[in-house]
Parts: C-alpha cells; sequence; structure tokens
C-alpha cells in the first residue's frame, strides 16, 4: 500500500506536507517527502500491484501509546479475562490508541497477579491495539492519597511483591507506581532500578523526599497535579522536585475535568514538551453512556464525561486519549505538534517501545491514524490494514 500527497507528523515533531509512505505487510517500508518520492519512483516505478491512496489535505500521525489507563466499553483490565483484554484492545484501537500498557488497580496480590499473568498469556486479535505492557498502580501507595484506590489493599512498598507481579506477567510490567514517603520506598526503588521504572503517585512527599525518590530511579510522576501536594510556594512538593530534574518525566490527563487548562499549561512550561505524557485514566464507562460502573471494586458513577466515587472524588476518566489529545490542542491551546509528540512519541519512549511504535519512520509497525486539521479521526491503519476508514 501507499499513501500518497499525505502531510506527515516526522520524526523531528513537525508536519512535512505531500509525503508518501509505502507499507509492506506489518511495517512501514519507506517515508519519502515530494522530492524524494518522485526522484525514487523515476529510478524504480512502483508495483501494479500496490494500492494507492490518496490522502490531500489530510493528515498521517502515529497511532497513539496510552499507558495509562484501565478499561474500556464495560470491561477492566483487573478482570483478568481474554474477553476483557479483547473488548478493551478492540475499542482503542478504533478510537486511534494503537498500542497499549493498561493499569492494575490497589486490589488484592491474587486479583493484581491474575491480571497480569492474562496480559502474559494475551493473543493479539486483528482488529486490536497491541498491548505492549502493564503500568503497575498500586498498592505501594500512601492511605492519605488513594484516590479512587482501594484502601483495604495498600501494602507497604516491597520488592519481592512487585516481582511476583512481573514474574506473573512474564516480564511486562512496564511502571510501578510508589509513594516515595512509605516504609521502605525508597529502597524498594533503588533495589528495583534496573527491573522497572518507578513512578511517584499517590503521595503525600514533600520536595526533599521526592527529589531523594527521583535521584534513586523514580524518574516518573503518576497523574501530575492529582493524589499529590500541590505546588505551594513554600512547600513546592513533587510537582517542583520533578520540574527541577531535567531527566524526570510526568503525565497528565486532559479531559478537561481532571484540571484546568491553566493548570495543564503552566505544567508543560515547567517541564516542556519533551517530558510531557498524555494519558487518558480511562476506566470501563469510556466509550459507554452515563451510568453506574466499577473501578477497583468500588461503584463509580458516570455522568457527562465525569467519573467519581461515591464521596465525590474523580474516579478515572470517561475519556479515551485521542480524545485528550484533540481537548489539549483544542481547547487548552497547546500545540499540535506538542500534544502528538506527548501522544505517541513520549510515552513510546518511556516504556521502552519505541523501536517499533512512537513514530512514522521506516520499519516501525505500520498503525498510522489519518486525521483533519482540527483532530477529526478519519482513517486507523492497524499493523498495516484499514480498521476504520472515512475519507
Amino acid at each position: 500500500m501507499i499513501l500518497t500527497n499525505a502531510t506527515v507528523y516526522t520524526r523531528d515533531f513537525r508536519f512535512e506536507p505531500d509525503c508518501k509512505i509505502k507499507i509492506e505487510g506489518e511495517r512501514i517500508a519507506k517515508v519519502k517527502t515530494a522530492a524524494q518520492a518522485a526522484a525514487c519512483c523515476a529510478a524504480h516505478g512502483c508495483s501494479i500491484n500496490d494500492e494507492v491512496v490518496d490522502l490531500q489535505g489530510l493528515m498521517v500521525i502515529p497511532g497513539l501509546v496510552d499507558i495509562h489507563f484501565h478499561g474500556a466499553v464495560g470491561h477492566d483490565l483487573m478482570e483478568g479475562t481474554e474477553e476483557a483484554l479483547d473488548a478493551i484492545a478492540k475499542y482503542e484501537a478504533v478510537s486511534g490508541v494503537t498500542a497499549i500498557c493498561p493499569a492494575t488497580m490497589t486490589m488484592d496480590e491474587s486479583d493484581i497477579v491474575k491480571a497480569c499473568a492474562n496480559v502474559r498469556d494475551y493473543k493479539l486479535k486483528d482488529d486490536g491495539a497491541d498491548v505492549v505492557g502493564i503500568n503497575m498502580e498500586g498498592p505501594f501507595v500512601s492511605p492519605k492519597k488513594v484516590g479512587a484506590q482501594n484502601p483495604k489493599f495498600v501494602h507497604a512498598p516491597d520488592a519481592e511483591f512487585f516481582r511476583r507481579c512481573n514474574a506473573a506477567a512474564g516480564g511486562k510490567i512496564k511502571l510501578m507506581a510508589i509513594a516515595p514517603e512509605e516504609p521502605n520506598a525508597m529502597e524498594t526503588i533503588r533495589e528495583l532500578q534496573n527491573e522497572v521504572l518507578s513512578s511517584i503517585a499517590h503521595t503525600c512527599a514533600s520536595y526533599e523526599v521526592a527529589a531523594e525518590a527521583i535521584a534513586s530511579g523514580a524518574t516518573h510522576i503518576t497523574h501530575l497535579y492529582n493524589a499529590m501536594p500541590g505546588l505551594a510556594h513554600r512547600d513546592p512538593g513533587p510537582i517542583a522536585a520533578g520540574s527541577d530534574a531535567q531527566w524526570c518525566e510526568a503525565e497528565i490527563i486532559c479531559d478537561g475535568i481532571h484540571i484546568h487548562p491553566a493548570a495543564v499549561r503552566a505544567a508543560f512550561r515547567l517541564f516542556g514538551p519533551e517530558r510531557m505524557i498524555l494519558i487518558s485514566d480511562s476506566m470501563m464507562a469510556v466509550g459507554l453512556e452515563n451510568g453506574t460502573y466499577e473501578l477497583g471494586g468500588q461503584p463509580v458513577y458516570v455522568k457527562d464525561r465525569r467519573a467519581t466515587l461515591e464521596s465525590g472524588t474523580i474516579a478515572g476518566s470517561a475519556t479515551n486519549l485521542f480524545d485528550c489529545m484533540k481537548i489539549a490542542h483544542t481547547k487548552m491551546g497547546l500545540p499540535l505538534e506538542t500534544v502528538v509528540r506527548c501522544a505517541s512519541y513520549n510515552p513510546a519512549r518511556s516504556i521502552k517501545v519505541l523501536d517499533n511504535y512512537g513514530t512514522i519512520e521506516e520499519n516501525k509497525m505500520a498503525s498510522l491514524l489519518v486525521v483533519d486539521r482540527d483532530l477529526n479521526l478519519k482513517g486507523v491503519l492497524l499493523r498495516g490494514k484499514w480498521l476504520k476508514k472515512d475519507f
């Protein structure tokens, strides 16, 4: 297949007009500018068997990579079943999220192990997103900042607990949430620094404790602003510690509900676009109507994309990553080049899957999105085959 006349998002984070992309099987074979493509065709010609798709007026961006979400369309990772992962992966793919790293919840160890083993054994389906890892969110959280995590199952940080879960996952846990002020947390971060990326999360940590955790290997921050102290001028907390450490990255939820647009823009100024990662933190209600759902064994009430526990605490989101990216650009004023980078390249780099995902380059997976200038999703090419084509 050859995609022609496309405005393509390039490896150096800009849009190049009039490009040509050649797809062979599941992979990208060539990406060329207009001048390069003309020279190549003059020299080599094109096969009569190539399907040529004209994308004049449309843009092509990499398939998105969500490294922090819990479920979709009535299913959750913690169900630990093939049926649940099938439904989640299918919804995410057709929504433009072609590589996923779903998150566990703070629950009993046996439930986490079951969910991890399910990912280990999961067989990829033709219409589903690639399941590229697991985000272990909990149980190593602060009991004072549980958010929507279940307080009954909070557990002190424990390297051996993690290793049992990761063994069940076949080594697929990419991220581990941890509150660095909790007993044994700093030791756990140091012990596991070569086995998993520790992420500061659900924490009451001071600036000093967070800075020590970052220096010890926790170079990622889970859903910035949420379930952590705010940025105060005499007690700046983990947000400032992360900003000060130039090697620390931060997730952010841009659903328009979790964080005010001005605070989102401030975060991008603090960290820079190279260190910010868009996530959805979506739960099983995404893709469905208003109603009552479940997260971590607790009822969640969803109305107009706002998901809350009975207490009123926000409990994940009901917005997928593509829509979060669109909101960040169209309603929060972040540049188009920035939001695409932060929903594709940055997350793929963070969990070390950049060899196959995150950019439009030769030999990478041919999972691409066709969008218009307003970020309306017009097409999804999943591993070289059209999953959605509305143009």
